[in-house]
C-alpha cells in the first residue's frame, strides 16, 4: 500500500511540475480565460510547485505529506470551479479532477 501512496504522490508532483514548467503557455491561456490576474497565477504557481516539492520529499519524510496534499486538493477544487465557471468541456476538467482524487487518496492514507 505504501508503494501505491508514493506513486500517487509522484504522479501529482510530476504532473504539477511538468505543467507549470513545460506547458506554461497553457497555464497562461487558462488563467486569462478564467479572468484571473498575473499575480494570482504566479501565487498559485509558486504554491503548487512548493506543494509538489513537499509531496516528493514526503516520500522520505511522511509527516510532510498531509498538509500539502490537502492544500493541493483545495487548489484542484478551485480549478474545477473555474472550469465550470467558463463552461469548459469535461476533458478540460479531467486533469484537475484526477489530481484531486489522488490528493484525497494521499491525504486519507497519511491519516491512517
Amino acid at each position: 500500500m505504501e508503494s501505491l501512496i508514493n506513486l500517487a504522490q509522484i504522479i501529482v508532483a510530476i504532473s504539477v511540475l511538468f505543467v507549470w514548467t513545460f506547458r506554461f503557455h497553457n497555464v497562461l491561456k487558462e488563467f486569462e480565460q478564467f479572468g484571473l490576474s498575473d499575480l494570482t497565477r504566479n501565487l498559485v504557481g509558486a504554491t503548487k510547485i512548493s506543494l509538489a516539492t513537499l509531496l516528493l520529499v514526503g516520500i522520505w519524510y511522511p509527516s510532510l505529506v498531509l498538509i500539502p496534499s490537502i492544500i493541493m486538493g483545495f487548489i484542484m477544487i478551485g480549478a474545477q470551479y473555474f472550469h465550470f465557471k467558463v463552461s469548459n468541456p469535461f476533458i478540460k476538467h479531467l486533469p484537475s479532477l484526477i489530481l484531486l482524487i489522488l490528493c484525497a487518496f494521499v491525504a486519507y492514507s497519511s491519516i491512517y
